[in-house]
C-alpha cells in the first residue's frame, strides 16, 4: 500500500478536526445566523401578506443604526472593555446635524465627516482616560455619557430641527432598484473594512489585548496604542450610526440614543462576541442587531404591547450571555459544587471564624511568657487611609458652602438652608449605602434607575393618598426592592454573569414592568403622612432629618462593625482570598445586591413622598450621582476601599453643588456635564497608582 493512500485518511481526519475547531470558535456566529433566518421565516408566516422587497428593504433600514453602533461596541468588547457612551454619541450627532445643517449649507459629505468626527473625538476622549491613565472603562464611559447628554441638551433641548434631504437620499433607498438596499451596501462595506482590519497588525493586537492584556504587553504588543485606536474606531461607528438615524428620521431628538444602550449590548452578545474580550466580531453583532429588531417586529405583528420590548431585550441579553457561558463551561454546576464544598467544610469545622464571623487570626505557639496588651493606636493612625480619601470631599463641601454664601448670600447662618440640604441629600445618602456596598465588592448596580421608578410607581398606585394603605404598601414595596436585588445577586453569583450585564438587563426589564403596570401613565399619589414626613416641619426640622441621622448611624455600624461589613471588604480585596479565608462569597454578594435593591426601593418611596406622586423615569437622574458620591467620597471603583462616612461627604458635596448651580439658574444640561467631570476628576485624583 502506497504512502499516499495511507496519508489520505489522516489528512481527512485533520481537515475534519480543523472544521470542528473552526465551528466551535464560531459557534455564536453560526447560531446567530441560524436564528436570524428562523425569525425571518416566522415573520413571513405571521405577516398578513407575503414578504415583498419593500418589506425587506424597510427591515434593512430599521436595523441599520443599531447594527452600525453594535459593530463599534464589538471592537471595545473585543479589547476587554465596555463603552456606555455609545447611545449618547448617537444622540449628539443627531441633534448637531438637525440643528446646524439647515443654516450652514455645507455639502452632505462634510456633514457625514462631522458626525463621524464627533464620534472619533468622543472615543479619543474616553481613550485618554482608559488607555493612557488606565482608569476603569465603566466609570469613564458612564461619565462621558452624562457629559454628552448635557451637551446634547445644550444643542437641542426638545425634538425638532431638520436634516438635508440629500443625506436621506444618500443613505435611504436602493443602491440597485428593487434589488439591493443602500443600508445593506453600507453594512457590507463596514464588514469588508473589518475583514481587512482583522488581518492587520492592529486587528491581531486587538484580539491579543482582549485575550490577555498582560501577556500581550509581555510579547511586545503596544497595548495602550491598541486601546486608544479601538475607542477611536468605535466612536467613529457610533458617529456614523448617528448620521444614519438622522438620515432616516429627517429631524433631531436629544433622547433618540438613550434606549439604544441595552439594545447594543444585547446585539453584541447575541452575535457571539464574548464579554471579557478576545472572541467574536462585528459580523455576528450585525446579525444580532437584526435579530432584536425582528423580535420586536414579531411582537408588534402579534399585537403585543410595545411596553414588552425592553423586557424582551433584557431577557435576550441575559439568555445570550448565559448561553455563551454555558457553552464554555457550566457556571451553574461550578457554583453549586463550590457551595456544597463550603457547606461540607463548615459542618466539619474547617473554616476559620465560621461561628461569629471574626476575621481569621494567626495563632502563635504559647511560649509561657506573659505579654502586656498592646496599646491601641490613636484614631488618626487607625483610620489614616479612610481619612486620607474621605477628607477631600468634606473640604470641597465647605468650599462649596462658602461659594454659595458669596453667590446667593445668607446661607451659612440659615438653618432653613441646611434643613433643605439634608432633605435633598437623603436620597443620595440612602443610595450611597446600596451602590457603595456593591462597589466595595467590585461590582456595579445599573438597575438603580428603574428600581426606584418601579417601586415609586407601585407605592403611589397602592396608596392612592391613603395613610392606612401605607401600612401594607410600604413593606410590600421594600420587599419588591429586595427581590430585585436578590435576582441581580443570583444572576451574578449562581449564573456567573457580569454585574454590568445583569443589572443593565434588569433595568430594561424593570422599565417594561413599570410601563405595563402603569399603562404608560402612573396614577395615584403619596399619602399625607408620607408627604408630611418629607416636606413637613416639626420644630423647624423635617421628620426625614432625624430618620437620616439614624440611617447614617446604622450604615456606619453595618459596614464598620459587623461581620457582614468585614466580608464585604474582604471580597472587594480579592474573591479568591476571601473564599480561602472562609468567607461565604456567594451568599454575601447576594445580600449586597439585596441591600442595593432595598435602598433603591426606599429612595423610590422617599421621592414619591417628596414630589407627591410617582412618574416614569423618576430614577433616571440618580444613576451617575449614586456612583459619583461613592467615588468622590474616596471609594475605589474596583472595590475593597472606602468608608460610608466618606461617601456621605460626597453626598453633601454633590447636593450642595447642585443647590448652588440651581440657584444660579444654570440649566440641567450644565449640571449633567459638571457631574460627569466631577466623577472623572475624583477617579483620577483618588485612583491607585500603578507602577
Amino acid at each position: 500500500m502506497s504512502a499516499a493512500v495511507l496519508e489520505a485518511p489522516a489528512a481527512a481526519t485533520a481537515r475534519a478536526r480543523r472544521l470542528r475547531l473552526g465551528l466551535a470558535r464560531r459557534r455564536g456566529l453560526v447560531l446567530a445566523i441560524a436564528v436570524f433566518f428562523v425569525l425571518l421565516g416566522i415573520i413571513a408566516m405571521v405577516s398578513a401578506a407575503p414578504l415583498a422587497y419593500y418589506d425587506l428593504s424597510q427591515m434593512a433600514t430599521n436595523g441599520a443604526t443599531l447594527a452600525i453602533a453594535a459593530a463599534g461596541q464589538t471592537l471595545v468588547i473585543l479589547s476587554g472593555g465596555f463603552d456606555l457612551s455609545a447611545g449618547a454619541v448617537v444622540s449628539l450627532v443627531n441633534v448637531v446635524l438637525a440643528r446646524f445643517m439647515p443654516d450652514l449649507g455645507l455639502p452632505v459629505p462634510v456633514w457625514i465627516a462631522v458626525g463621524v468626527g464627533i464620534g472619533c473625538l468622543t472615543g479619543a476622549f474616553n481613550a485618554v482616560f482608559i488607555a493612557l491613565l488606565r482608569l476603569q472603562p465603566i466609570v469613564v464611559t458612564l461619565s462621558t455619557m452624562f457629559i454628552l447628554q448635557g451637551l446634547t441638551l445644550l444643542v437641542m433641548d426638545k425634538p425638532g430641527g431638520a436634516v438635508d434631504t440629500g443625506l436621506s437620499d444618500l443613505f435611504i433607498g436602493d443602491a440597485v432598484p428593487n434589488l439591493l438596499p443602500i443600508p445593506v451596501v453600507l453594512l457590507a462595506v463596514l464588514l469588508l473594512l473589518w475583514l481587512w482590519l482583522k488581518r492587520s497588525r492592529f486587528g491581531i493586537a486587538l484580539y491579543a489585548v482582549g485575550g490577555d492584556a498582560e501577556a500581550a504587553r509581555a510579547t511586545g504588543v503596544r497595548t495602550r496604542l491598541t486601546l486608544f485606536l479601538t475607542y477611536v474606531a468605535a466612536g467613529g461607528c457610533y458617529g456614523l450610526a448617528g448620521v444614519f438615524i438622522s438620515a432616516q428620521t429627517g429631524s433631531g431628538d436629544p433622547l433618540v440614543g438613550n434606549p439604544m444602550l441595552l439594545q447594543i449590548f444585547a446585539a453584541v452578545v447575541v452575535g457571539g462576541t464574548a464579554l471579557g474580550g478576545g472572541r467574536g466580531g462585528p459580523l455576528g453583532s450585525v446579525f444580532g442587531a437584526y435579530i432584536l429588531m425582528m423580535v420586536v417586529n414579531i411582537l408588534l405583528v402579534l399585537n403585543v404591547s410595545a411596553y414588552f420590548s425592553t423586557i424582551a431585550e433584557g431577557t435576550i441579553l441575559i439568555l445570550a450571555v448565559l448561553g455563551a457561558s454555558i457553552s464554555r463551561r457550566s457556571r451553574l454546576a461550578a457554583a453549586l459544587r463550590a457551595a456544597l464544598a463550603w457547606m461540607r467544610a463548615r459542618r466539619a469545622g474547617l473554616l476559620p471564624a465560621q461561628r461569629r464571623g471574626e476575621a481569621p487570626r494567626l495563632v502563635l505557639p504559647d511560649t509561657g511568657a506573659a505579654r502586656a496588651p498592646a496599646a491601641e493606636p490613636p484614631f488618626r493612625v487607625r483610620h489614616a487611609e479612610a481619612l486620607r480619601f474621605a477628607l477631600p470631599a468634606y473640604a470641597c463641601f465647605l468650599a462649596v458652602l462658602v461659594a454659595t454664601e458669596l453667590a446667593l448670600g445668607h446661607t451659612l447662618t440659615s438653618w432653613s438652608y441646611y434643613n433643605s440640604l439634608i432633605v435633598l441629600s437623603s436620597f443620595l445618602a440612602v443610595l450611597a449605602l446600596g451602590q457603595g456596598t456593591v462597589i466595595l465588592t467590585g461590582g456595579l448596580d445599573l438597575s438603580v434607575p428603574w428600581t426606584i421608578g418601579l417601586c415609586g410607581i407601585l407605592l403611589a398606585g397602592m396608596v392612592k393618598g391613603s395613610d392606612g394603605a401605607l401600612l401594607y404598601a410600604l413593606p410590600l414595596v421594600l420587599a419588591a426592592g429586595c427581590l430585585i436585588g436578590f435576582l441581580n445577586g443570583v444572576g451574578v453569583v449562581v449564573l456567573g454573569l457580569s454585574p454590568i450585564v445583569v443589572t443593565l438587563a434588569a433595568n430594561g426589564i424593570l422599565q417594561g414592568l413599570a410601563l405595563i403596570y402603569s399603562n404608560g401613565t402612573p396614577d395615584g399619589f403619596a399619602s399625607p403622612l408620607l408627604r408630611e414626613f418629607m416636606t413637613g416641619r416639626v420644630l423647624g426640622i423635617a421628620p426625614v432629618v432625624p430618620f437620616l441621622a439614624l440611617f447614617v448611624t446604622a450604615a456606619v455600624l453595618l459596614l464598620g462593625r459587623t461581620a457582614f461589613g468585614r466580608r464585604v471588604y474582604g471580597i472587594g480585596n480579592g474573591e479568591r482570598v476571601a473564599a480561602l479565608s472562609g468567607i461565604a462569597v456567594g451568599p454575601t454578594i447576594v445580600k449586597v445586591y439585596m441591600l442595593s435593591g432595598l435602598c433603591s426601593a426606599l429612595v423610590g418611596v422617599l421621592l414619591t413622598g417628596f414630589s407627591g406622586q410617582a412618574s416614569l423615569g423618576m430614577g433616571d437622574d440618580y444613576l451617575l450621582p449614586s456612583i459619583a458620591v461613592v467615588v468622590v467620597g474616596g471609594a475605589l471603583i474596583t472595590g475593597g476601599r472606602g468608608h460610608y462616612l466618606g461617601m456621605l461627604g460626597g453626598v453633601f458635596l454633590l447636593t450642595a453643588l447642585q443647590t448652588l448651580l440651581a440657584g444660579t439658574t444654570l440649566p440641567y444640561a450644565i449640571r449633567a456635564i459638571l457631574f460627569g467631570l466631577v466623577v472623572l476628576g475624583a477617579v483620577m485624583a483618588l485612583r491607585e497608582r500603578r507602577a
